[in-house]
C-alpha cells in the first residue's frame, strides 16, 4: 500500500507538471485552433528565464523571498517570447492552410532551442559556456530541502509546490475565463470569432491574451521542472512539449480542464508502470511506451478525449 501511495504522489506531481504545460496548448487551439508545437520550448525558456533573473540579481541566495521574483522573470520571458512568436511568425498566416502555422511552429521550435543552445553562455552574467549540458538550477529554501515523510510516504517539496501551483494556476484560470471580460471575450472568440468581432471584440488582443496565458502557465511548470530535478538544458522542452501535447489530446483538445485531467491521467499512468507492470515490459524505459499506448487507446476508443473535445458549429 505505501508503494501505491507513494507512486499516487509521484504521479501527480508529473502530470502537475503536465497539466500545465498542457493547459497552454489547449487555451491555443480553443481560440485559433492552432497546435503550438513550440510552446515546449515556452517552457524551457521559462526555466532560463528564471535562472537568468537569479544570477542577474541573487546569485548565491537561496531564501525563499527570491522565488516569486524568479516566477516574475520566468513569466516575462516566456510571455515576451510567445507574444513575439504570434506576432511575427503565426498572425501573417491565420488565414493560410494548416499545414503552413504546423510547419512554422516546428521551426520556431528548433530556432528557440538552438538560439538558447548557443547565446545563453554568452551573457556576461553566467558561467555556462552553453546551454548544451545540463545547467544547474538555484535550490531555493523552502520550496526545496529534506523531504516529508507521511505515514511511509516520501514527499518532496518542489512536489508540493507543482501541485500547489497547478491548484492555484486552474483556479486562477477559472476565475478568469468565467468572472472577467476578456474571460468572456476569449469563450466569445472560441465559439464564433467572425461574430465576435462583429460585436465589438478585439479578436487579434484575444489570441495574445491566449498565448500570454499558456506561457504564463508553461513558464511556472518551467520553475517547477527545475526545482525537482536541479538543473535545466535547451532541450527540455521537446520532451515535456511532447508529453503535454498527449495529455492535452487525452482529456480533449480545446477542453481547458480536459487538458488538467489528461495531464494528471498520464503522469500516474507513467508512475504507475514503473513500479507496477512487471518484467521486460516495467520500470523507467518503458514508462513513455506506455504512456502513449494509452493515448492510442483513448484515441481508438474515444477519439473526442477523456472529457471530450469543445465542438461548436459555427455559423
Amino acid at each position: 500500500m505505501d508503494q501505491f501511495a507513494q507512486q499516487l504522489i509521484n504521479g501527480l506531481t508529473l502530470g502537475s507538471l503536465y497539466a500545465l504545460i498542457a493547459v497552454g496548448y489547449t487555451v491555443v487551439y480553443g481560440i485559433v485552433q492552432l497546435i503550438n508545437f513550440a510552446h515546449g520550448e515556452i517552457f524551457m525558456i521559462g526555466a532560463f528565464g528564471a535562472l537568468s533573473t537569479w544570477l542577474l540579481f541573487f546569485e548565491g541566495e537561496t531564501a525563499v523571498w527570491t522565488l516569486p521574483i524568479m516566477l516574475i522573470g520566468a513569466i516575462a520571458a516566456s510571455v515576451g517570447t510567445a507574444v513575439l512568436m504570434e506576432r511575427i511568425a503565426y498572425r501573417p498566416l491565420r488565414n493560410a492552410p494548416r499545414l503552413a502555422p504546423l510547419i512554422t511552429a516546428i521551426g520556431i521550435s528548433v530556432f528557440l532551442q538552438e538560439l538558447v543552445r548557443l547565446f545563453y553562455g554568452r551573457v556576461p552574467f553566467a558561467d555556462f559556456p552553453d546551454a548544451k549540458q545540463r545547467v544547474p538550477f538555484p535550490q531555493i529554501q523552502v520550496v526545496t530541502g529534506p523531504a516529508f515523510n507521511v505515514g511511509g510516504v516520501t514527499i518532496q517539496r518542489s512536489a508540493l509546490f507543482t501541485i500547489g501551483a497547478l491548484i492555484m494556476c486552474a483556479a486562477g484560470l477559472w476565475y478568469f475565463v468565467n468572472r472577467t471580460k476578456t474571460g468572456r471575450g476569449m469563450q466569445a472568440v472560441s465559439q464564433d470569432p467572425d461574430t465576435a468581432r462583429l460585436m465589438g471584440i478585439n479578436v487579434d488582443r484575444i489570441i495574445v491574451v491566449a498565448f500570454a496565458v499558456g506561457a504564463t502557465l508553461a513558464a511556472i511548470a518551467g520553475v517547477a521542472q527545475g526545482l525537482q530535478v536541479t538543473n535545466i538544458n535547451f532541450k527540455m522542452g521537446f520532451l515535456a512539449g511532447l508529453k503535454a501535447f498527449t495529455a492535452a489530446v487525452l482529456g480533449g483538445i480545446g477542453n481547458v480542464w480536459g487538458a488538467v485531467v489528461g495531464g494528471l491521467t498520464l503522469g500516474i499512468v507513467e508512475s504507475m508502470a514503473v513500479q507496477f507492470i512487471p518484467g521486460t515490459f516495467g520500470g523507467s524505459p518503458w514508462k513513455d511506451v506506455w504512456a502513449f499506448a494509452l493515448l492510442i487507446l483513448v484515441l481508438v476508443f474515444r477519439p473526442q478525449g477523456l472529457l471530450g473535445a469543445k465542438v461548436v458549429d459555427r455559423a
